[in-house]
């Protein structure tokens, strides 16, 4: 009853750190917000490395036929936070902001014989921006007509994130395969504002709003060779269903007359002009496609490589163009690009069964590059590059010698010619706890 309440409390410290926006950046005024990594503690100390591995102590969510690996006596319960540092950099003017949330909280227990179950709540995107600029209207004001200045704000909140369930089953040694079944949710919210100094002018603003609940399905696969009888290769092989999301994009243009004060009243005068346009199923997933290697020595040492494609091209995404009654809101095509992910990364242990407390640790490490996939002003977005290294200690006590501390260090950098370069320095924390609760006890 005790392991249930602390999952139950954790269940609840992870809803609320959800409704927390993950993110400071302004890219993520784009898509669906900025993509989350989806990692769990271990894996983000290989820079998000999962395709290949099935580990009996830790849940990989990211290719379900891994959970046919999980320990038959084992009830896994892992939960993770970060705590972030971000460097913006634009044409030489810096600001640092910084961010600590709970990331995730995740499940795995073996259901029958050959059959792992797993459950948990993610991040799918994060939506948090706040910045604004001022400029001067006419380029060369004097003291005799100063210039009008004008400045745009741009805001933002929200995310999306998902509850699943999954299983995984391995019928013949070797060969796993899986499935997660997801409910996604959340709301995307964007505020833009046009304002002048000018008190005769009217003040611009655009609001747009979308509300997402639908599912998402993920499938995995994976298959174990033996080389010699010291090392194995695996193969890990995933595929997400790309496909509408059936919720709409609505956009509400205001334009506010600023208030003007009247000789012959105490009151001031206003009136505002709203103007509303839907989009109907105007969002959408990609196919998401992963493939993964992994070499296992001895169970001592793991190396593996993972690539993925996310068909983001074809996507079409809302439009606000045109002026006055010409204005027009509509989906359209040139916003995405494929997104590729290639991925690096390792883990030594000298041997779980060792007696020292540092031949039992977990060593891990990771690179990773991304291509861009965002299209911006008709150029191409960020791409990515981010590294990280991993520890995972054992907890070693009188009443729990499986569990395991997962703490990593990450950094990632964003950049592209002429747009905000982002450097990110993240610590993960991750506690897997693993329990013996289905053994059967004689009495003697």
């Amino acid at each position: 009853m005790k392991k249930i309440i602390v999952s139950a409390l954790f269940a609840g410290f992870a809803m609320q750190g959800f409704a927390q926006s993950g993110t400071n950046s302004p890219y993520s005024q784009y898509g669906l917000g900025a993509l989350a990594t989806q990692a769990t503690g271990f894996n983000r100390g290989m820079n998000g490395l999962a395709y290949g591995f099935h580990e009996h102590n830790q849940v990989n969510h990211m290719n379900p036929a891994s959970y046919s690996a999980v320990d038959s006596l084992s009830f896994i319960f892992d939960a993770g936070l970060s705590l972030q540092l971000t460097n913006f950099d634009e044409g030489g003017h810096k600001v640092n902001a910084h961010n600590a949330d709970i990331e995730y909280i995740v499940a795995s227990f073996r259901a029958f014989k050959h059959v792992g179950v797993s459950f948990g709540l993610l991040p799918y995107s994060n939506v948090g921006y706040n910045f604004s600029n001022t400029r001067n209207v006419n380029a060369f004001p004097s003291p005799s007509s100063p210039s009008t200045t004008y400045s745009n704000t741009y805001s933002g909140d929200g995310g999306l994130h998902q509850v699943y369930l999954g299983a995984g089953w391995e019928p013949f040694k070797g060969f796993s395969f899986g499935a997660n079944i997801s409910y996604l949710w959340g709301t995307l919210n964007r505020y833009a504002t046009n304002s002048y100094s000018d008190s005769y002018v009217n003040t611009i603003s655009r609001n747009y709003t979308a509300e997402i609940k639908n599912y998402k399905l993920d499938f995995g696969v994976q298959y174990t060779h033996a080389i010699t009888k010291k090392d194995e290769l695996t193969l890990g092989l995933t595929y997400s269903l790309g496909h509408k999301l059936n919720s709409n994009a609505e956009c509400n243009l205001i334009s506010e007359k600023p208030q003007i004060s009247i000789p012959t009243s105490s009151q001031a005068s206003k009136s505002d002009t709203t103007r509303r346009y839907m989009i109907s199923n105007a969002f959408e997933l990609p196919h998401t496609i992963g493939i993964g290697l992994m070499w296992n020595h001895n169970n001592h040492l793991k190396i593996g490589v993972d690539y993925q494609l996310q068909k983001w091209a074809k996507i079409l995404y809302p439009r606000l163009s045109g002026t006055g009654s010409a204005t027009t809101f509509a989906l359209a095509d040139g916003f995405f690009k494929d997104r590729h992910r290639l991925t690096l990364g390792g883990d030594y242990c000298r041997g779980e069964r060792y007696r020292g407390f540092f031949d039992r640790l977990h060593y891990r490490a990771g690179v990773s590059y991304t291509s861009p996939y965002l299209k911006i002003n008709g150029a191409d977005g960020p791409r990515e590059l981010s590294a990280s290294l991993g520890v995972g200690i054992p907890i070693i006590n009188g009443y729990n010698n499986r569990s395991i501390l997962n703490i990593s260090a990450e950094w990632v950098n964003q950049s592209a010619t002429g747009l905000i370069k982002e450097n990110m320095f993240r610590i993960n924390v991750g506690l897997t706890f693993n329990e013996r609760w289905f053994a059967k006890f004689k009495v003697e």
